[in-house]
């Protein structure tokens, strides 16, 4: 996975890009996010570079902390088992993520080719079946005046307002022309009929507003159209989003086309804070339809349409392509061509990164380890309880309230947004009691739970594998395992000479996996023995809890490595010329040969479930967490 959230910087300056009028400046989200476990290989993870968890109560009132005061509690790498190197350059300090445009991914497909928008077009079969696919609608039923209050509507002129249109023939048939043609010529608008002093009325709003989700239930389901038999099924188009997490884009997509959100179907998730380009693929909506969002998306781009008769699959991705700017190095030319040199011809240790254990003073790693546990009450305690560092002051009084009085239901009303997952476990415990926490744990999405015991698998990983460089270095040696297909065979010493370090992987702990027989795979025993784990029963009493592990390479090197060394003068300004501005024929940025500050640019292919931060790791030799990152950053600034 590149893998998707942050090494993020939160202290950044405001950047206000191109795509779509009216975007807003990027300001610093207070929250991180919390990593969407859905991955291929091993224990699901995202796919881009980090996903950190953004579970959280995100949604409420700022508090006066500073991210700064939120971090200070952090983890650091050393605790989650990140400790070596495979280069032997000198590190040098730069700024990872200072603006989210410093990061950008293009998916690779299947096919090996990597994603980019490049085209608006919709595919010419669809302009000649469009006519037959919805029910035409009279070019008369709105008035050019209605239109132009429509219109305004869709673009989030004002989200709260609505758009009454008086039916003056009123007949069924009438009133079901004007829904149609609000919803089909002004997407993400909704309709339904009142009455007003005899008068029926078709009140249009904004699907987005506020009010207006209070007052509508969204609908469950598409409308159903006819659909020419020699289409494909599913509209593939290729999703341009900035600033946005991929779930987060196809909710949006889902609210505008009034779909659920599994309608959509993708090879992997990617990076919140990044420019990101990826494949999607939708069932039974046309490129028209799609196309038509353009005009009102915020930070969301669609293009590259085609029909195709099977939709995507996690995982089914090749990789990852990066471009990466890290800004305000320190390191000379020199230091930078060892370290860069370095990375294209030997790697880097492909450690877990720090966006999949959370961001908070109660990592995700030690839930996870009281679940393997069945500590069920312990489980509780970690996410509820009180926790230091400085967090959002809705949070902090719904675990004082649960600390004081152990009631769910008066917890719970200290949370304006209930879907966190402090939230719905409050909600579980309230419905089944407190003496039923495995149905009241369940309440929270499948995914996160997961996510947390694959952390704890993770930390594990991240341990054994530095014991393994430790004991060894980058050698293959007797003990060691490579993998023959998809079974795991252990090296003689003879069969050692014949291999690289390349080839060998470690073992996530669990019921189906071989551990390395020289001394360093006997310390995953001992490891899981303290945590008061057996790793000879790895098997749990609810089934989802259950770990097969998995195997993972311990060395990754990065394909299609390219690097340079840029001058600038203005810290606003992008340094990576994006999908949409060439779209727009914006020219490429400039480089100030004159410029105070040097940054390094550097490109690189990654394979899926490998984290880019760990590969940038290696190159700066810096601690790549929030923490550290925050420090440097706040240093830099102030």
């Amino acid at each position: 996975m590149a893998d998707s959230e942050p090494t993020p910087v939160p202290a950044q300056v405001g950047e206000k890009r191109s795509c779509p009028e009216g975007e807003e400046k990027d300001t610093p989200s207070k929250k991180l996010r919390a990593e969407k476990d859905n991955k291929n290989g091993d224990p699901p993870q995202p796919d881009d570079e980090e996903e950190a968890l953004e579970g959280d109560a995100s949604d409420g009132e700022e508090d006066g902390e500073t991210f700064a005061d939120m971090m200070k509690h952090g983890l650091t790498e050393v605790d989650v088992g990140i400790l070596k190197y495979v280069s032997d350059h000198k590190g040098f300090s730069g700024i990872l993520k200072e603006r989210y445009s410093d990061f950008v991914v293009h998916e690779i497909n299947k096919q090996g080719k990597i994603v980019h928008l490049d085209d608006l077009s919709i595919p010419a079969e669809v302009e000649g079946a469009s006519e037959v696919e919805e029910q035409p609608v009279e070019s008369d039923v709105l008035t050019e005046e209605q239109k132009k209050q429509l219109g305004e509507l869709q673009l989030f002129k004002n989200k709260e307002a609505n758009v009454s249109i008086q039916v003056v023939d009123d007949t069924k048939e009438k009133r079901t022309l004007v829904h149609k043609a609000i919803k089909t010529q002004f997407p993400g608008l909704e309709t339904k009929t009142e009455e007003k002093e005899g008068c029926k009325f078709i009140v249009a709003y904004h699907a987005a507003g506020k009010k207006a989700l209070a007052e509508v239930k969204a609908a469950t389901a598409p409308r159903k159209h006819f659909w020419p038999k020699n289409r494909g099924s599913f509209c593939h188009f290729v999703l341009y989003k900035e600033n946005k997490d991929t779930m987060e884009a196809i909710n949006v997509l889902s609210k505008f086309l009034r779909l659920r959100p599994n309608m959509f179907s993708y090879m992997g998730t990617k990076d919140k804070r990044a420019i990101t380009v990826q494949e999607i693929a939708v069932l039974k909506i046309t490129a028209e339809r799609l196309s038509h969002l353009n005009k009102c998306l915020m930070n969301l781009k669609l293009g590259n349409f085609s029909y195709k008769n099977h939709p995507l699959k996690l995982g089914e991705l090749q990789g990852n392509h990066f471009t990466v700017v890290i800004r305000n190095i320190s390191g000379t030319d020199e230091q930078v061509q060892q370290a860069m040199t370095s990375l294209r011809q030997t790697g880097f240790i492909n450690y877990y990164g720090m966006q999949r254990f959370g961001t908070t003073a109660v990592p995700t790693q030690q839930v996870g380890r009281a679940i393997l546990k069945n500590d069920w009450n312990e489980v509780v305690d970690l996410i509820l309880k009180p926790r230091p560092g400085a967090e959002k002051e809705f949070l902090v009084r719904c675990r004082e309230e649960w600390a004081k009085t152990q009631d769910p239901e008066a917890a719970l009303k200290k949370l304006p947004n209930k879907r966190c997952v402090e939230g719905q476990l409050l909600r579980g415990l309230a419905m089944y009691g407190k003496k039923n926490i495995v149905t009241a744990f369940g309440l929270i999405p499948r995914n996160n739970r997961l996510m947390y015991i694959h952390s704890y698998q993770s930390v594990v990983w991240n341990t054994m594998v530095s014991r393994r460089i430790e004991a060894f270095g980058l050698k293959a040696v007797e003990g060691d395992l490579v993998l023959r297909g998809t079974t795991a065979h252990v090296l003689s010493a003879e069969e050692a000479e014949s291999h690289s370090i390349h080839d060998i992987v470690m073992p996530l702990p669990g019921f189906d996996v071989i551990y390395p027989t020289h001394h360093v795979g006997k310390g995953y025993g001992e490891l899981l023995s303290a945590d008061g784990l057996d790793i000879n029963n790895m098997r749990h009493k609810v089934k989802d809890y259950s770990l097969a592990g998995a195997y993972r390479r311990i060395i990754i090197r990065p394909s299609d490595v390219s690097w340079e060394v840029i001058q600038y003068e203005d810290p606003r300004l992008s340094l990576v010329h994006s999908d949409f501005e060439k779209l727009e024929n914006k020219p490429a940025p400039v480089v100030n040969n004159e410029g105070k500050y040097r940054a390094l640019k550097l490109e690189f292919s990654l394979p899926p479930s490998t984290y880019a931060t760990m590969a940038i790791r290696e190159v700066l030799k810096l601690d790549t967490s929030i923490k550290k990152q925050t420090q440097l950053n706040t240093t830099w600034f102030n």
